[in-house]
């Protein structure tokens, strides 16, 4: 993670943290063949394997769906299918990415995604989305969402309460990390609201503008002093 050399100043303006697959980064077919790739090498449905691995984290897939193998094996086997997606997969970024990105001020927003922070590099690099300073990836924090700690890791590294904070998620499990960590959270990229969600877009492209209004705004209070 990206915290080492970033100090960030104190904004004016409010955090906003984004997920990356499925909010960002159109990666869910690339998910779905990484996953029936791996089932294969399994004898397992690749279709239920990734149905389950899209509720769970990878140990909890491997858990529920090949109980009888050694997860170390799994999980070396997943990471190694998914760094050869990273370089020979196609990807794409949702519409309107990009331009939202560049419009939002330095040190105003970040990253929180349960996949590896080189990987988010290599799809980044591939679409042309700009990086933030602040990346927390599944190497960062010790409980993934939903839990509220990756959401609370990022506030912290930029040095925002979390209640200033905003959260752009598209999946159920990352939509509750966002609101046990007490955050305002925003769904897109999905036919109808996850639950939960404070407000809720189809697309990226239709929020986009409300994202940068609201980050735009001044935070009701002093944000607290950046650690890290």
């Amino acid at each position: 993670m990206t915290e080492e050399t970033f100090r960030p100043r104190i904004p004016r303006t409010r955090p906003v943290l984004f997920d990356v697959d499925g909010t960002l980064i159109d990666a869910l077919s690339n998910q779905r063949r990484v996953w029936r790739t791996w089932a294969e090498r399994y004898g397992l449905d690749g279709d239920e394997v990734h149905r389950v691995a899209l509720r769970t984290r990878p140990r909890e897939t491997f858990a529920r769906v090949a109980p009888d193998r050694d997860p170390e094996a799994c999980l070396a086997a997943l990471h190694a299918l998914e760094d050869e997606d990273v370089r020979s997969g196609t990807y794409t970024s949702y519409d309107g990415a990009a331009e939202l990105l560049r419009a939002l001020p330095p040190g105003s927003w970040a990253l929180v995604t349960s996949n590896y922070e080189h990987r988010v590099r290599g799809r980044f690099a591939r679409t042309g989305l700009p990086l933030p300073p602040v990346v927390v990836d599944a190497a960062a924090v010790g409980e993934g969402k939903p839990s509220p700690v990756p959401y609370l890791r990022a506030a912290e590294l930029l040095g925002a309460a979390p209640a200033d904070c905003l959260v752009v998620e598209d999946a159920p499990t990352g939509v509750e990390s966002g609101l046990r960590a007490g955050m305002t959270v925003w769904n897109v990229n999905t036919a109808a609201p996850v639950e939960g969600a404070h407000r809720h877009f189809a697309t990226l492209r239709e929020a986009a503008p409300h994202i940068l209004a609201l980050a735009a705004a001044t935070s009701p209070r002093p944000s607290a002093a950046p650690r890290g």
